[in-house]
């Protein structure tokens, strides 16, 4: 038989609107993991009721969504379900990245985003693929730009295939900047989370942050550079055999990608589907599969991407 207790949590130096939502609506889903539990809030204390073991478990819940909270300045649907669902809860424990900026902290959400940290620093090179929303590419310039601030490399080259636009992004309106700007914008957009706007721009000025197409990767040694190759799910055979042996000596590249979202032409391949299929062997290359599980966007982005798998 189970020991029945009553535990009093109370709430100092947080906005209780922020954490438990308008209505309580967050606090419903937080709730919606303990149906077993009887969870009333009044004012700044919280009382639980209910297993002995259900308690605890939903006060160090609990304590993870206040220390979430405290980190960011705001709480999401998606952390609390990261949270709840999460048993060992081990994504507090993991490393800040870097702080960007207007104070913002850059830190893995989930164990695959800790992972993709930890194999960044033991590969020269990695193959990150994953479903939309999962922060392959937003983790990856993070760590570019770490490593650009602690003068591990000299320079960012952030690059993606320009498929949708065709290679040569000639029907465009304006000139090359233009056309690329676009399509470029989930790149800068990422920058723009880590860096001064001044910063930023004074980067991108003096190249030491280059965001352009794989194709003007062609004919180059990438060296002393940390370089991302973004959406690689849409290069051809060909054009990631050019990228991968474009790698400098001192170089650290990660190749991202989702191969649900292939956009190439059906008589040609994936090149990164290519890559991974023939370079899996190698030691000194890493892999990792992000799963759906590892979406940060709102919820219901979990549940579209299962809806399509399942089709």
């Amino acid at each position: 038989m189970s020991v029945l207790l009553e535990r009093k949590i109370i709430f100092k130096n947080i906005d209780l609107l922020d954490v438990f939502g308008t209505k309580e609506k967050k606090l419903k889903v937080m709730k919606s993991y303990y149906p077993n539990l009887n969870i009333t809030l009044r004012g700044e204390v919280m009382l639980v009721f209910g297993s002995k073991k259900l308690v605890n478990e939903f006060e160090e819940k609990i304590n993870y969504i206040v220390k979430r909270y405290k980190i960011n300045n705001s709480l999401e649907e998606s952390d609390i379900h990261y949270i709840f669902s999460d048993i060992e809860n081990n994504f507090f424990h993991q490393d800040v990245i870097l702080h960007g900026y207007s104070g913002l902290v850059i830190k893995p959400r989930t164990k695959n985003q800790k992972k993709m940290i930890e194999m960044s620093s033991e590969y020269d090179m990695i193959f990150v693929s994953g479903p939309a929303g999962t922060g392959k590419t937003y983790t990856s310039v993070a760590l570019a730009v770490k490593a650009l601030k602690e003068r591990e490399v000299k320079k960012i080259i952030l690059t993606r295939p320009a498929v949708e636009s065709g290679e040569n992004l000639g029907f465009l309106p304006g000139d090359l900047k233009e056309k690329l700007d676009p399509y470029m914008s989930p790149l800068y957009d990422s920058l723009s989370d880590m860096l001064p706007p001044a910063k930023l721009k004074k980067l991108l000025n003096d190249n030491k942050i280059e965001i352009a197409p794989l194709a003007f990767m062609r004919g180059r040694t990438l060296d002393s550079a940390f370089v991302i190759l973004d959406e690689a799910q849409n290069a051809t055979i060909s054009q990631m055999k050019m990228f991968l042996t474009r790698m400098g000596s001192s170089a650290k590249f990660i190749i991202t990608g989702d191969m649900t979202q292939i956009d190439l032409p059906k008589n040609q391949k994936s090149g990164l589907l290519h890559a991974i299929k023939i370079l899996k062997k190698e030691k000194k290359i890493g892999f990792l599969n992000l799963k759906d599980t590892d979406v940060i966007r709102h919820k219901l982005v979990q549940s579209i991407i299962k809806a399509y798998n399942n089709e």
